[in-house]
This record gives structure tokens, C-alpha cells and sequence, in this order.
């Protein structure tokens, strides 16, 4: 896993190698083994390298024997032992063992369809000195990020944004339109950012700049295809199959590995299917706090595998602690409590190895979230009430106070599925959106965000509709953004076998009615899983991963929520008299008002630290 940079001048205009090396050194924590940069006239690249396939000779900037065509690449291509055994029968010529280098001669041999034949992570960005180009991409599912930018000058592409703020070039300003989009949603969907003028080379997209003009194209688009002909037992043993093939591709490596573990099935069934093969080393989190700390039940799990189990319990001042600089690693505000709990598991995991196998994906590729059993617990409701009288129920329900039985079911049957789910995290609703933002600040309802996706996903059934749309924005917005970033600040690899091509091709065809049903969700993935599962995590609740946030904001945080409110820049954005009021509600136990508190307590974090002149560190003062 690596850090990368590209800075292309626009005319003829020669790049500065200086240049290029600081914004290179600024990602040292993503590849801190060796540096390189290449500089061609107007093109520069930059290099960051954690060493992990083929220690010796995997050095990059990479070329071409004939030095036509240099490449930086960060991730791991699992499919290209194969691929480099068909190049070589085309009569290619190979100077290393690494994957890297598979990348260049495909690109000799198949042009800008790379992606299309990688199977892997990867974001990748590759100079083509005859053509005068510069062509990258970002893998299918944005496992790995890829950012881009630019001025009057240049294009600019880094794995980092902080990267281009060392660019002078680069303005930094907040883009109005994301905040919107981040209150809805903890983070900033693709392809934009926080940053205006900054954005994410899309997943499943590549580009190519060339004569001074950038052009993105979607080499790939997911897309559920449900095979109603399947049996169970079909779906049971192919799930099992090709997850097995999965794990096995993810382990190639040369170096030390291990495996995150967690109390439920995801992280449980990557360490068991390992475990099969070899004793390995697993790591764990969790909290001082009943109701969230899953490290017993990780402890016996590990136990029943026969692993070296390492574990790590995180205390309220030194979450705080390191907050502000895990914020300065994250470029954007991701405002998932679960994303420090991931910093100390990586941090944990890092002493003891250089790459990591977790449970990411599952969720969305197998239905695994408890939300995906709502359109069935809605089902007799909606078909035997009429809209009207629904949407008059729901309009008398909102009027009840939160925790009243009944007033979520009321309200969700209210509206349809394209108005109701936004995806995994619904934030700020419209409603709260328009008491807290100070009057005349314009923002963008986030149905101009899932529209589009909603339309892609149009013949399917709700709860596929809700796996596509999770896929889109939460996996590669949240769940992958916050895992790339957490680990690469410990210069840890991430591999996440569950997020896989050929994965994600078969769970794709299995039936809603397999994976949604005996009262539970991930059914499939449960029953292949079974026989090798402890019997307790094959029968365990989704639970996502606990933070105790809301305990800490009625407690131990509470007066530093109040100053860092008191004290934020952001009156010309938000109502702090409103913020403060849900701060107060939430400590008298009026309200959980925890995940609209943490929405804004990390955007005051994030605008402060890179936005503003402050320091990651040292900031602020912390509970003690």
C-alpha cells in the first residue's frame, strides 16, 4: 500500500521536482519504506512505498523497458500472476515479480481498458510519453481513493487531499454544497468533497488528461441481477466456494499478516476460513463501558480459532486525544465514531504485522444491515392502508415525542422508499436541516444525490435498491474511505476480501428471499459460514461497532462539546444556539441527539485543521 502523487502542467510549462517530492512527503505515513519521483517537462510523479509484493524490486516510479510508459500505483492486483502468464505468452518481457509492473505491459497490450482486466484494489496513474497523456483509475468499488484537482496551471492527483494543500496553487475553500450533503449523510458522497475545486475520481471510473483536458469515463457499474431459478443450497455452497477462493487470493504476500476481529460473523468468518490453513494473529478493540465492548466475546472467538489474539481497550481522554490528528489523516470530515475505534485496531494490529484481512462488505453484498428487513416488516401495512391515510398517520405521528412505540413505524410508512432511505446513515432530516443552518444558506436535498441511483435500480426489489444505493454512497463514502485512511496512518495495508469482483458477481444473483428471512438478514453468508462459526456469532445480531459516544456526550465530553461549540468559526453556517440546545437535550436524556452532535463536532475539527493554520496536534484540550 502506497502513497501517490501526479502534477501535470497545463501548455509546456516544465514541473518543479521540489514540487513534486513535498507533496509526495506529505503521504510518508502511507508508504514510509522507500520515495521516488520522475519528471518528464511538464509532468511530475511522486511516490510513497509500503513494501508488500516483491520487496526487492517493486520500486516505483516504474517504466517500460523502453521508457515509454511510467507508472505509480497504490494497492494490490490479486489476479495478476495470471495476467502476467498471459502477457508473457504475447511475448512480453518482465524485469520484476511485481504486480506493478503487470500494470505497465497491460496497458502496452490493452490500452485504457486496464481496469477492466484487474482484479484487485487500486488506484493507479500512468504516463504515456509518446501519446502525451496521463491515464489512471480507480478500482470498482473505491477500496482505494484517488483524488483531483485544478488550476490555472495544472491538473493535480494525489492519494491524499492534503497533499495538494502543500500546492500554492490550490485554494482551500469549503464547498457549501457538500456540507449540505455531510449533514445528511456523516460524509461527502462522491465525487465531490469538502473542498471545493477538489474532487474523487469516482469508483469504478478512469480518466485520461490529455491537450489540457480531463476526461472520466465508467469503465464499470455494479449491478444486482437476481437468479430466481437458485436454490438455497446453490446459494450456500457458492457463496461459501467462492469466498473461500476469495480469502486465499487476499493472503498473497511477502510479509506478515493477520486479521481484525470482531464479535460478529463478517470479521469472524474471514479468521475462520484462515484459520483453516494456518494459526494467524487477530486483533480486537473495545471499550470500558457495558453494551459496548465486544472484546470477551472476540476473546472466545478467537480462542475457538486457535489464534494469537491481541486486544486493546480505549479510554474516553485518549479517543479525544487523538481525534484531531486521526481528522487530519481523514482529509474530509467522516463523522463515524467507529473511525478512531479503527485507528487503535490498526495501530494495535501494526506492531505485530504490515497487512491485514477484515470483514468490510459483507453488508452490502450479502444484505446484512438490520434496515434491509424493513420493506418486509412494512409489507402488510403499506398494502392494506392507503397512501392517504398513511401519510395522514405519519403526519399525526411525527407530532408525538421520539420514543413513543409506534411513531418510527407510522413515519417510515408513510413514504416511499425513494424518500425514506437515503442510505445506511440519515443524519439531519430535512426538517432538522432547516433549524439549524442560519437563514438564506442554500443547500441541495439529497434526493438529487440518490435520484440518479434509484433510477439505475428501478426493477429491483427494495430491499436490492437499498443494497445499491448502500454500495454507492455509504461503502465507498463511509466504510472504505474511514478504512483506508485509519489504517494507512499506521502504515497498515487493508485487504478486504468480501469486496472482491468475483464476490460481488455471485451475491449479485442471489434472491432477496434467501438472505432477508428467519428473522434475520446475511442468511446465505450465515448458513455457509455455519459449520466452521462458533455457534454464537453465527446466530448474532448485526451490531456495526459500538462507540460510546453518547454515553461520553452526557459525560466525560459534555463541557468540551460545550466550548468547542462556543468557541467554532461556524456562525455563518449553523444556528450554535440550536446546536447547543441538542447538546443540552441530549445531557438531560430529553433526546439522543449523539450522531447530530458528532456530525457537527468533527466538521468544527475538520474546518479548523485544514481549513485553518492549526495543527493536528495539541489542540485542544481533551477529558481527563
Amino acid at each position: 500500500m502506497c502513497g501517490l502523487v501526479a502534477l501535470l502542467n497545463k501548455g509546456h510549462e516544465e514541473v518543479k521536482e521540489e514540487v513534486v517530492a513535498a507533496m509526495a512527503d506529505v503521504l510518508g505515513h502511507r508508504g514510509p519504506d522507500s520515495a521516488g519521483t520522475y519528471v518528464d517537462g511538464p509532468l511530475g510523479l511522486g511516490f510513497k512505498r509500503l513494501s508488500i509484493v516483491d520487496l526487492s524490486n517493486g520500486t516505483q516510479p516504474m517504466s517500460t523497458i523502453d521508457k515509454k510508459y511510467w507508472l505509480v500505483f497504490n494497492g494490490e492486483i490479486y489476479n495478476y500472476l495470471e495476467l502476467r502468464s498471459w502477457l508473457k505468452g504475447k511475448g512480453h518481457k518482465f524485469e520484476t515479480k511485481s504486480d506493478t509492473e503487470t500494470i505497465l505491459h497491460l496497458y502496452k497490450e490493452v490500452g485504457k481498458d486496464v481496469p477492466k482486466y484487474l482484479r484487485g484494489m487500486f488506484a493507479f496513474i500512468l504516463w504515456d510519453k509518446e501519446e502525451r497523456l496521463l491515464f489512471g483509475a480507480r478500482d470498482h468499488f473505491g477500496i482505494k481513493p484517488l483524488y483531483w484537482t485544478k488550476s490555472a496551471r495544472s491538473y493535480a492527483f494525489a492519494s491524499e487531499i492534503k497533499a495538494f494543500l502543500e500546492n500554492r496553487d490550490i485554494e482551500k475553500r469549503l464547498n457549501r454544497k457538500s456540507f449540505g450533503h455531510y449533514l445528511t449523510f456523516q460524509y461527502v458522497p462522491d465525487p465531490d468533497t469538502m473542498f471545493d475545486n477538489i474532487y474523487k475520481v469516482p469508483a469504478g471510473h478512469s480518466f485520461v488528461v490529455c491537450d489540457d483536458k480531463l476526461t472520466l469515463t465508467n469503465y464499470w457499474e455494479p449491478s444486482f441481477a437476481p437468479d430466481e431459478g437458485l436454490s438455497f443450497s446453490e446459494c450456500v455452497a457458492k457463496t461459501r466456494e467462492v469466498l473461500s477462493e476469495s480469502v486465499k487470493q487476499h493472503t498473497v504476500c511477502d510479509v506478515k499478516w493477520g486479521a481484525f476481529l470482531s464479535s460478529g460473523v463478517d470479521s469472524s468468518s474471514i479468521v475462520g476460513l484462515l484459520s483453516q490453513e494456518e494459526r494467524i494473529k487477530t486483533f480486537s478493540v473495545g471499550f470500558a463501558i457495558p453494551g459496548y465492548n465486544e472484546l470477551e466475546h472476540a476473546r472466545r472467538t478467537a480462542s475457538f480459532f486457535g489464534t494469537d489474539h491481541y486486544d486493546y481497550e480505549i479510554s474516553a481522554a485518549e479517543y479525544l486525544k487523538e481525534l484531531p490528528n486521526l481528522i487530519w489523516h481523514q482529509d474530509e470530515p467522516v463523522a463515524d465514531p467507529a473511525a478512531v475505534a479503527l485507528y487503535f485496531v490498526a495501530r494495535l494490529a501494526r506492531e505485530h504485522v504490515k497487512v491485514v484481512l477484515s470483514g468490510e462488505g459483507a453488508d452490502e453484498f450479502f444484505a446484512g444491515y438490520n434496515i434491509y428487513r424493513e420493506p418486509k416488516a412494512l409489507e402488510f401495512y403499506v398494502n392494506n392502508v392507503p397512501d392517504g391515510m398513511r401519510k395522514w398517520l405519519g403526519k399525526m405521528a411525527s407530532m408525538l415525542p421520539q420514543g413513543v412505540k409506534g411513531r418510527g413505524y407510522l413515519l417510515r410508512g408513510a413514504e416511499p422508499l425513494v424518500s425514506r432511505f437515503m442510505g445506511n446513515a440519515l443524519i439531519f432530516s430535512e426538517e432538522l436541516k432547516a433549524d439549524l443552518l442560519v437563514s438564506g444558506q442554500q443547500y441541495e436535498h439529497p434526493k438529487s444525490i440518490t435520484a440518479e441511483l434509484y433510477r439505475k435500480a428501478a426493477t429491483l426489489d427494495d430491499v436490492k435498491k437499498m443494497q445499491f444505493i448502500d454500495l454507492k454512497l455509504w461503502l465507498a463514502g463511509n466504510i472504505l474511505m474511514k478504512a483506508d485512511k485509519m489504517t494507512m496512518a499506521n502504515s497498515l495495508e487493508l485487504r478486504v476480501p468480501f469486496i472482491d469482483k468475483k464476490v460481488f458477481e455471485w451475491a449479485a444473483k442471489i434472491p432477496t428471499k434467501f438472505e432477508v428471512c428467519n428473522g434475520t438478514t446475511k442468511y446465505v453468508l450465515r448458513q455457509a459460514m455455519q459449520d466452521i462459526l462458533p455457534s454464537d456469532v453465527y446466530r448474532r445480531k448485526k451490531l456495526g461497532f459500538p462507540v460510546p459516544i453518547r454515553v461520553w456526550l452526557k459525560n466525560e465530553y459534555y463541557k468540551w462539546a460545550q466550548e468547542l461549540i462556543n468557541d467554532a468559526d461556524i456562525s455563518h453556517l449553523v444556528n450554535k444556539k440550536f446546536v447547543l440546545n441538542l447538546l443540552n437535550e441530549h445531557r438531560a436524556g430529553r433526546a439522543d441527539c449523539s450522531r447530530q452532535l458528532w456530525v457537527i463536532l468533527v466538521f468544527i475539527l475538520w474546518q479548523s485543521i485544514l481549513l485553518g493554520k492549526e495543527s493536528a496536534s495539541g489542540m485542544y484540550s481533551v477529558a481527563k
